[in-house]
């Protein structure tokens, strides 16, 4: 399973539900409706472990844009500033996105690849949800949801995988082309519309409709296992053929962050995936992967800018370089082979 951990990085259950009787988000006919949507939920989860509610038109627009980037919210939800909202757990595993596409949207993030374990632990949400509001159904279409290829069971299940070595041998295009054949998605860093940054892409099912929860889980746990086994032999290719090559990438990418003083997004995105990549083959070693990982978004635009009260002073390039060379030097170590 270490292995797989490597590759596979998160799992996610999402479910769409919308309230009999009310149009979708887009018509709805007053902010009643959306309160009333928003009163329920809240009321319903307060059965549940600890969750705070969040109002997005009390946040500011960067507030809303840093909780993106930390993939807790859609672009979806922030489009309906003025009267959406979120519940969130205190370890932020489970997101209740009200007043989005869906009038409800939730969903589960785990570490690692195991799908059914986010299903597990937002199932007992979603089942209460079910039992405490008339939510639509229709007994041919399933959950009746805002796009047409949520309809069924309303579920998304997906993995966000890290695929640097398919990359390098220039294989995603055929990744792409046997997902469609099966059925299957994959989307960028950020999902829906999103392009892929740092070798991570989200796979998941196309639809929902004709298929029970278990058979998306199981039909897109099966693609999974069979994509990391093809990042695996391309990894130990890869060191077979292209060692000094990769080596030489992976090192001068450790040498640029530890010792930059100014650096964008997108290089920094560039260079803690070639990191990653080197602890997984072996040429460096991350102490704390978990703290790692945070760096993805740590370093993003809003989320730097609520780290530090900065931008009056110092160009945010300038602050990411501190910070993020600050960081590697704590959690990155140089293997000697």
């Amino acid at each position: 399973m270490e292995e797989f951990d490597k590759i596979a990085i998160s799992s996610r259950i999402r479910l769409a539900r919308n309230v009999d009787g009310l149009k979708f988000y887009t018509k709805l006919d007053s902010e009643i409706d959306a309160s009333y949507i928003t009163n329920a939920v809240i009321k319903t989860l307060e059965k549940f472990e600890v969750f705070s509610y969040i109002k997005l038109s009390d946040c500011s627009l960067n507030e809303c844009n840093a909780m993106f980037e930390k993939h807790l919210i859609s672009r979806e939800l922030i489009e309906n500033k003025d009267i959406s909202g979120l519940a969130i757990s205190e370890d932020e595993k489970i997101i209740v996105m009200i007043n989005e596409e869906d009038h409800i949207r939730e969903q589960c993030i785990e570490n690692g690849f195991n799908l059914y374990k986010p299903y597990r632990r937002l199932s007992k949400i979603d089942d209460e949800i079910l039992a405490s509001l008339p939510i639509a159904f229709d007994k041919e279409l399933g959950f009746i949801t805002a796009s047409p290829s949520n309809l069924g069971t309303g579920m998304r299940a997906s993995v966000m995988l890290f695929l640097p070595a398919l990359e390098f041998q220039n294989k995603i295009n055929n990744l792409f082309e046997n997902a469609k054949l099966n059925k299957l998605t994959i989307r960028g860093f950020y999902g829906e519309g999103s392009r892929a940054k740092g070798s991570l892409y989200q796979i998941s099912n196309q639809g929902s409709l004709g298929y029970s929860e278990d058979e998306i889980i199981d039909k897109v746990s099966q693609f999974i296992y069979d994509v990391i086994e093809q990042e695996k032999i391309a990894r130990e290719e890869i060191v077979q053929t292209e060692f000094e090559t990769i080596k030489d990438k992976v090192l001068r990418a450790y040498g640029i962050l530890t010792n930059c003083y100014s650096l964008k997004e997108d290089e920094m995105i560039e260079y803690l995936s070639l990191i990653k990549f080197g602890d997984a083959l072996e040429f460096l070693q991350i102490k704390d992967n978990e703290k790692f990982m945070k760096l993805f978004y740590e370093g993003t635009t809003s989320n730097l800018k609520e780290i530090f009260d900065f931008f009056q002073t110092k160009k945010e390039n300038i602050i990411r370089g501190e910070y993020i060379s600050k960081e590697i030097k704590n959690l990155v170590t140089r293997r000697e082979l």
